[in-house]
């Protein structure tokens, strides 16, 4: 027994598990690990590592043609080197272009895609939360595991070859490991890599799950190897959990697991800045690659340029201790300036976006957690995708039961009863979603701002730049972009076709304000020489808001239920003067008799203030039961009824003012 238990331990895995038998090994047999190494992870609660043939197909993995990968580790025979390049050439032959959707007027390819899959985190970093906190988004405005999955699906059809799950926090979605699964899915269409930003508090539970699902790389956010200045940092305890995610992902890696694993440490002057030397040590004997990012502007961060610990300092700093330091090669679209200490395992790397910006060669795409298009980190110019996707289901969130109406709707205009193989989904509105794309990917600047103008832009918090909207979507505010222009800049009336009838209703509200009594003096009497002018401006407006759709050009003509125009003499004084409640106060406890007089004289009151009355309040309200909203309709009636009140009174008044 003692000599099975020390043969057992050999591994670090099997410490934690106890001898199988027989009949358990049955019903638990070994499941290859996801990325086709040899032995490594199994399956939760079938850990036992053991030799295992590589799948014929290795997802988020080179080609399998390919002469740079590794065909001995990978098990397979070594290609003859004329074969390889007959391959190689076969293979440029048949490539696709890349997608124009996906490429800016810069000529950059956005093959990465960064995903957002929710907003909340169980950390309050100070450089990502505001004190405040930030508001929660109504779950109906969240992108779905179906729509997250759809676009997914859309964005590698196009090109994109690395997904990034990020939040918030993701490891905080109750079905992050599900969605991981049908995201990876993928890797038969394209996809190679499928990464995961996470703080770590808990994500030591999920990892293998998630291996299993095709994670291949982790950036874990982690400012401080103190405990002490890691609960000061994030506002809550837990560097001990955050401990175990690393610990095991380095015990993944010794099993195969071949996780990039990167550590993202955000410098501030006067708080972590000594954490840099700690973290480069760090990187002696684990293999990690710790990358510093200079302290970046969002909104409720109070950043300050005096916060900023920049590039060129940190690599002082780090060079006093470290005089050999190196630079190391860096890939054509890191967003880092790598280096290593020549005998370390590991390496460390700076991203500059402050003083050294790596616009020129940026292939990055965001979507936010409301579905929300970002074409630029620092950008604050977004386009809403959900908006799009959700026509097919009547605005409303697409569930499970509905991607699967939409899937078996596909496959019928296939004239197919079942696909022979898995495929992704194509949506009918594809070719809509793509020109949203294409656009706001077409209008992405050379590069972003700089020091002196990112501080003073308007931007998301931190902790929302992945996540639901604190700027504008299409859904709730205005859109950075003009529905009723085309990409080249023409006209066009925007099409209501799939949107849902419902009642709306419009207000809209202004002034005419006189510039003498006897203006309004005559309008009460009746006495204007043209006539009623309350009666004949509500009649106007009336009128107009039936005729909106001929003075106002692309206006979609609406059946209205409802128009009505109210008007009513106001003092330019009013509200600010004793009103009514406090006259009311000043008799109280008269009895009954004291709220008659008080409620008479408040009348008289009313009165007496109508008669001194310089302006006239026009308050147009119109609806609607149809699929576009009358707006237009409601400012139309109230502009028109107030044209007229100043057209028949022009004669007297010549001072009159149009306002609100």
């Amino acid at each position: 027994m003692p000599r099975r238990t020390e043969r057992f331990h050999a591994n670090p895995y099997q410490k934690q598990l106890k001898p199988k038998n027989d009949s358990y090994r049955a019903l638990h047999p070994p499941c290859p690990l996801a990325h086709g190494a040899t032995g490594g992870i199994k399956k939760i609660g079938c850990l036992i590592p053991e030799p295992v043939a590589p799948p014929s197909s290795p997802p988020f993995a080179a080609d399998p043609e390919s002469p740079v990968r590794d065909r001995e580790n990978d098990g397979l025979a070594p290609r003859p080197v004329g074969a390889t390049l007959a391959s190689r050439r076969d293979r440029i032959r048949d490539a696709k272009p890349f997608s124009d959707f996906l490429t800016d007027t810069f000529r950059r390819q956005h093959d990465y895609l960064r995903i957002s899959v929710t907003e909340r985190c169980n950390l309050r970093c100070l450089y990502c939360m505001p004190e405040e906190g930030v508001p929660l988004s109504p779950p109906k405005e969240l992108l779905t595991t179906p729509e997250i999955v759809m676009l997914s699906s859309l964005f590698v059809s196009q090109g994109v070859t690395k997904i990034r799950l990020t939040g918030g926090e993701p490891t905080v979605r109750r079905d992050i490991v599900p969605l991981m699964q049908q995201i990876g899915a993928l890797r038969a269409h394209g996809l190679r890599e499928l990464c995961l930003t996470s703080n770590g508090l808990s994500l030591h539970r999920k990892l293998e799950p998630m291996v299993e699902a095709g994670l291949t790389g982790v950036n874990l956010s982690l400012d401080t190897l103190d405990p002490w200045q890691f609960q000061l940092m994030t506002r809550r305890a837990g560097f001990s959990a955050v401990q175990k995610t690393i610990d095991r992902i380095f015990e993944l890696n010794r099993a195969g697991a071949g996780l990039k694993f990167k550590i993202n440490c955000v410098v501030m002057r006067g708080l972590n800045d000594r954490e840099i030397l700690p973290f480069v040590e760090f990187t002696r004997d684990k293999d990690v690659e710790v990358r510093f990012i200079e302290y970046m502007p969002f909104d409720g961060n109070k950043w300050s340029e005096g916060k900023m610990f920049s590039y060129q300092e940190m690599l002082d700093l780090i060079r006093s201790r470290y005089p050999d330091l190196q630079r190391a090669k860096d890939h054509k679209n890191d967003t880092s300036k790598t280096f290593q200490v020549p005998g370390f395992v590991g390496k460390i790397g700076f991203i500059t976006s402050m003083t050294h910006n790596f616009c020129g060669t940026c292939n990055r795409l965001r979507i936010t957690s409301d579905g929300n298009l970002k074409v630029c980190l620092f950008g604050n110019a977004e386009v809403s995708l959900r908006d799009v996707i959700r026509k097919l289901n009547g605005g409303e969130p697409i569930d499970e039961a509905a991607l699967e109406s939409l899937q078996q709707a596909a496959l019928r205009s296939k004239g197919s009863l079942a696909p022979d193989s898995p495929q992704p989904l194509v949506l009918p509105n594809s070719e809509e979603l793509l020109n949203v794309i294409g656009m706001a990917v077409k209008r992405k600047k050379a590069k972003h701002a700089g020091i002196g103008e990112l501080e003073n832009m308007k931007n998301r918090p931190m902790i929302l730049i992945d996540n639901p909207s604190a700027t504008p979507s299409a859904s709730g505010s205005p859109s950075p972009r003009l529905t009723h222009v085309t990409g080249s800049g023409a006209a066009h009336m925007v099409s209501i076709a799939d949107k849902a009838a419902t009642k709306r209703v419009a207000r809209a509200r202004c002034r005419v304000r006189f510039s003498s009594p006897l203006a309004p003096a005559l309008v009460r009497a009746n006495q204007m020489k043209k006539g009623d002018v309350l009666g004949a401006a509500r009649i106007a407006g009336i009128m107009a808001a039936k005729r909106t759709p001929d003075l106002v050009p692309l206006c979609h003509p609406v059946a209205l239920t409802h128009a009505e125009v109210e008007l009513r003499f106001v003092s330019g004084e009013r509200g600010k003067g004793k009103g009514k409640g406090s006259a009311d106060g000043e008799r109280g406890g008269e009895g009954g008799g004291g709220a008659a007089a008080a409620a008479a004289a408040a009348e008289e009151e009313e009165e007496k203030e109508e008669e001194e009355a310089t302006e006239i309040e026009i308050t147009a309200t119109v609806s609607c039961d149809g699929k576009t909203g009358v707006e237009m309709e409601a400012l139309t009636a109230a502009s028109v009824a107030a044209l007229t009140v100043y057209d028949m009174c022009k004669a007297v008044d010549k001072g009159m003012v149009i306002e609100g």
